[in-house]
């Protein structure tokens, strides 16, 4: 029986060789399917981190990855890619796997040895980006916490803070050294106790004081763990750190730095767009360590 793809991402791996899985070729690509991987796929479900680039060797011949997604492989061996997926993960008798495309048609042996080589760069910029956005969002969290609510919500972030990242973000794009988030701030967030006309009012003021407490964490250079539950791609992984004393851990399937250390600027921006949703941009950069 097939298993998940195993991903090696977490743990910095960037260069590896794995056999074949299984491949599939359509109109002028090929997907290919390794038991093992350093690439991270772009999510089907909630895609806001890219897939990482970069390059599979076959038999000597460099091929350009040009696209990696989530795959499902059912019971008689059909791989169903991205959107076609017709199943949630935890459907019996489904294995959920990585896919590489390239645009070129090849024909493939089974248990093939496939090289694979992740552009190292892209991904750092990814994963400063996507560190910087957990960030921003507790600090924005911790900020609106003690003057923009009239009443105790339900859910509370891992500070203690109440959660309004969660309760109203409605997209998130990660980019390189960038991630952008958007809030909307509608009747339903009114109701569970925020004051959204104080948010807006108060924009510029909250957008400093979140940078504040932002350079207030930068200065600690925190070390960045991601807590694996397991080797594959679906097996649950964390984003832990040490912030205000508190060991955070919340679940992330993206890719990450090690540490604080490796940002020398990590800022955010607040604008109300003409949807009178909140667009927060978080900038990093990276330290010449990094």
């Amino acid at each position: 029986m097939l298993n998940p793809t195993v991903v090696v991402f977490p743990y910095g791996e960037i260069n590896i060789s794995s056999q074949l899985l299984l491949y599939k070729t359509h109109l002028n690509h090929t997907y290919i399917v390794t038991e093992e991987t350093p690439f991270h796929p772009v999510s089907h479900i909630w895609p806001d981190h890219p897939a990482d680039r970069g390059e599979l060797i076959i038999d000597e011949q460099i091929f350009t990855v040009t696209d990696c997604v989530v795959g499902a492989i059912d019971r008689t061996g059909e791989l169903f890619i991205g959107a076609d997926i017709p199943v949630k993960r935890e459907e019996a008798g489904w294995q959920f796997v990585v896919v590489h495309q390239i645009d070129a048609l090849i024909e493939l042996r089974p248990s093939q040895t496939v090289m694979l080589r992740v552009d190292k760069d892209y991904q750092d910029s990814l994963s400063r980006a996507h560190s910087g956005a957990h960030l921003a969002a507790l600090a924005l969290n911790k900020v609106l916490h003690q003057d923009y609510w009239r009443k105790q919500p339900d859910r509370n972030d891992e500070l203690g803070h109440h959660h309004f990242h969660r309760y109203a973000e409605e997209t998130s794009f990660v980019s390189p050294d960038t991630c952008i988030d958007t809030y909307r701030l509608g009747k339903t967030l009114r109701k569970r106790g925020l004051n959204s006309d104080d948010v807006v009012t108060n924009l510029t003021v909250i957008e400093a004081l979140v940078n504040q407490q932002l350079a207030i964490w930068l200065v600690t250079q925190a070390e960045i763990k991601m807590v694996c539950k397991g080797p594959y791609l679906t097996d649950s992984r964390y984003w832990t750190i040490n912030l205000d004393a508190t060991e955070i851990c919340m679940p992330c399937g993206g890719t990450h730095i090690n540490s604080l250390a490796q940002l020398i600027s990590l800022t955010v921006q607040l604008k109300l767009d003409q949807a009178g949703q909140i667009i927060m941009t978080t900038q990093t950069k990276a330290t010449k360590a990094a």
